[in-house]
């Protein structure tokens, strides 16, 4: 038998709880008054977020699902969104920098026609950049490594000039890429455990990769599984869509070209370097491209060579060439090689190794070369724009003969999160190995925060991610995945020039000038970050442009992450309210009192002709 409840009692409770509730109203109508006041902290957000709309909370409904783009935000309505049009058709692979009608007003001279050419502000589009017809979310890694939706890249002209060499094949509505390549018919993994047996590529020590003139860089496709991320380039030019197709498969790579400009990454970036029938005329120009290549290879690095003019004896006739030319040219290499003092390791068949050495001691005899001009080590990394010179870049000091120039680093992954050598020696001002490491550890928890806010990171949605200003790399270390990879970019107008510091950590990079389009094809990437960008280049180019870039080279459906001031999201929140873009305004993960807030955004599927897609 039940027992009645004393009435007493809860009479008592009910007058408690009235006590508690009015205590709890009087301290936030305190708090407020004292915020408002001017001495708390959250007083501007809490009035942004009333005026803007209150929707500072964890994401109900957003969803990053293919074919799904949930409700936009909110948008302050007493202003006009401007809404941006589609463009023309034509415009569909168009790549701002590289664009080939402009291309061809430049002289073709040492290949600066291929080279960055951006258009002017007044000829900048103001438009979004569609998908061709039938475009379809690629396939996830690695099954994209050997198949392409033909829709994405309806080009066939690699498969019938390349149709031998077993680059690509056309199969119904796929390309698929049997991973070979012009100097490994018989496939990249083979002619990769050729190279191993010389260069220590499966223990970590080589874990970052250069590949020139990549075509659709199957080369760097199948160091992926050798746990080697390879960054590789090719022009944009008559082999139509070869850096498109590499990025459609999930392999790192951007529009470059060896001319007369250096290369966009800093000194001493990678473990090794390679050509593998390139056409780089490397002996031109007194070795000017070899010495560039030198620039960017870590000391102890590896270069690799293969076609002509390697094994030009036996080869001259199939080649079409003379054979004193192909001597000729062999020879020149050989000699920049040695004034380089490179350590020839290797020449078997058509393919040549060698390795840079670990520091300047064995090579002083260059010194007193005439022909080893030496360039100002202060600008080793000063490369935006600057024209290649013919001159040697020296290493860093030693101490000792056996020593590594520049430091030595330890094997991937635990290179990931050691203190970078340039980190540890001081050479980044105001960052030191405390900072760094704090670093590492805030880039953790926003990296935990931001999968609870899309569950997909990580799944294997989202393969090409690119980091718009990388700082030490924390972020793309914090997502560290064989399903994924990261593009860190260093802009150029940063305080700190700490690419080489990302390099040091296994990662791979680039630097780039955010007012101006990136050297890749539109929808080249599944998720973008952008942490402090805008705050960055506020007053130096137009916000609009960039954000505009960014629906450019995003895929349909792919994510967007924002993390800046909140004054700042709210001028992104409502350019996109134009733009296609589902967004949703997020607080830090350490509470809402905190300025820096985080903006997400999903782009809605659409193309040429066809109606946009979003949730129902």
């Amino acid at each position: 038998m039940a027992l009645k409840p004393n009435s007493a009692d809860g009479r008592t409770r009910s007058w408690v709880q009235i006590f508690i509730v009015f205590g709890l109203c009087c301290f936030f109508y305190i708090l407020g008054a004292w915020q408002r006041s001017g001495f708390g902290k959250g007083d501007s957000i809490a009035l942004e977020i009333t005026k803007h709309g209150a929707d500072c909370n964890i994401i109900p409904s957003l969803n990053f699902e293919t074919h799904h783009a949930g409700e936009v935000g909110n948008v302050d309505e007493s202003e006009k969104i401007k809404s941006f049009q589609p463009c023309p058709p034509r415009y569909v692979d168009y790549t701002p920098c590289q664009d080939q009608k402009r291309a061809m007003n430049f002289p073709r001279d040492n290949m600066i026609y291929r080279e960055r050419h951006c258009p002017r502000e007044e000829e900048k589009l103001h438009c979004l950049v569609p998908a061709p017809k039938g475009y379809v979310t690629p396939f996830p890694w690695p099954k994209s490594r050997d198949y392409v939706p033909y829709a994405n890249a309806p080009y066939k002209a690699l498969t019938v000039e390349k149709a031998i060499q077993n680059w690509i094949q056309y199969e119904g509505n796929v390309f698929r890429f049997p991973g070979g390549g012009t100097q490994f018919p018989q496939g990249a993994d083979k002619y990769i455990d050729q190279l191993a047996a010389v260069i220590p590529i499966t223990n970590g020590t080589v874990r970052t990769a250069l590949d020139t003139g990549c075509g659709v860089a199957s080369w760097g496709a199948y160091l992926w599984s050798r746990n080697v991320l390879t960054m590789s380039f090719a022009p944009r030019d008559s082999h139509e869509a070869q850096v498109q197709f590499a990025l459609e498969r999930g392999v790192p790579a951007v529009i470059g070209v060896l001319g007369t400009i250096k290369m966009p990454y800093p000194s001493r970036a990678f473990d090794m370097a390679h050509c593998s029938r390139c056409l780089i005329p490397w002996g031109a120009n007194d070795g000017m491209y070899l010495k560039e290549v030198d620039r960017v290879l870590r000391p102890g690095g590896y270069w690799v060579l293969s076609g002509p003019p390697i094994y030009w004896r036996n080869n001259y006739k199939a080649w079409q060439r003379p054979k004193e030319e192909l001597e000729e040219e062999q020879q020149k290499i050989e000699d920049v090689a040695k004034l380089l003092c490179w350590e020839k390791k290797h020449e078997k068949g058509e393919i040549a190794i060698w390795q840079k050495r670990v520091n300047d001691e064995s090579c002083r005899g260059r010194e007193d070369d005439s022909q080893a001009k030496f360039c100002k080590a202060e600008e080793a990394n000063d490369v935006w724009y600057k024209k290649m010179d013919v001159c040697v870049t020296p290493y860093p000091d030693v101490s000792s003969s056996s020593e590594v120039a520049g430091g030595e680093l330890k094997p991937f992954p635990e290179r990931l999160f050691a203190a970078p050598p340039r980190i540890a020696s001081g050479s980044v001002p105001g960052v030191s190995v405390e900072t760094y490491e704090e670093d590492n550890n805030i880039w953790k928890k926003h990296v935990n925060a931001y999968k609870k806010i899309n569950r997909l990171i990580d799944s294997g949605r989202y393969r090409n991610i690119l980091d718009m200003n990388a700082g030490l790399g924390g972020f793309a270390a914090a997502l560290n995945s064989p399903k994924l990879w990261v593009m860190n970019v260093m802009p150029t107008i940063a305080e700190k020039d700490t690419l080489g510091v990302i390099y040091e950590r296994g990662l791979i990079g680039i630097y780039h000038d955010w007012c101006e389009a990136f050297s890749t094809y539109p929808r080249t990437y599944d998720l973008i970050h952008a942490h402090g960008l805008f705050s960055l280049y506020k007053d130096k180019c137009n916000l609009e442009d960039i954000l505009l870039e960014m629906d450019r080279i995003l895929r349909p459906e792919g994510a967007v992450i924002f993390r800046d001031e909140v004054n700042v999201l709210i001028k992104v929140k409502k350019i996109t309210a134009g733009m296609r873009w589902d967004t949703k305004m997020v607080d830090h993960e350490d509470g809402p009192l905190f300025p820096e807030k985080v903006l997400v955004a999903v782009k809605q599927y659409w193309t040429v002709g066809g109606n946009t897609t979003s949730a129902q």
